[in-house]
């Protein structure tokens, strides 16, 4: 397929889902289905989702449309997220990922409208910047419980580093170990008259 638009291409290191109500820390997969409302069980799943902080201009629990449905992170900034905490590891199920890919380079700063594609068909299309908050942070504290106010200093640890939300943009399968395609949007200069 020709292309008019930057193109790298990087893996799915691993697939993550999480069923539960109770929590958001997902558990790996070896694969996972993907429809047009998310990933198959997974408790993001769902055409729309109610209004919250992020989305301000709405009154909150306002259905919306779900373009939050994935959450995926870069194995090289769970990295750097750890070193700024100085603990060994920062596992992508503790921020409750559905997706780790590596070999993107600053993978948060891809911009929205990028597509990524699966060798089985799914492809994604990135909403933005999954900013961090606090919860994730209250996990990797009880990993790590000697460490000091890890919880709250993940938020500036992750900052620019906390990965992506994105939505179904086609169906299909998505395997640990699938090399993944991304397609960057054409870059564009938006200047008011």
């Amino acid at each position: 397929m020709p292309s008019r638009s930057p193109q790298l291409v990087g893996r799915a290191v691993r697939v993550l889902v999480c069923t539960e109500k109770k929590t958001f820390v997902t558990r790996e997969l070896s694969e996972v289905r993907v429809t047009f409302e998310g990933i198959e069980g997974d408790r993001h799943a769902g055409h729309t989702r109610p209004a919250d902080v992020r989305t301000p201009w709405y009154p909150k629990g306002t259905p919306i449309r779900n373009t939050r449905q994935l959450s995926l992170v870069s194995t090289e900034e769970l990295a750097l997220v750890a070193e700024t905490l100085g603990v060994p590891k920062v596992l992508a199920s503790w921020l409750g990922a559905n997706l780790e890919l590596t070999g993107v380079p600053r993978l948060t700063h891809v911009p929205p409208g990028t597509r990524l594609f699966f060798p089985d068909d799914a492809v994604l299309a990135v909403e933005g910047e999954n900013e961090p908050c606090i919860g994730p942070g209250k996990v990797i504290e009880e990993h790590h419980p000697d460490r000091v106010k890890l919880a709250s200093r993940f938020v500036k640890a992750a900052w620019e580093r906390r990965g992506l939300v994105a939505w179904v943009d086609r169906p299909g399968v998505i395997r640990a170990g699938d090399d993944v395609r991304v397609m960057l949007p054409k870059p564009v200069s938006y200047v008011l008259p």
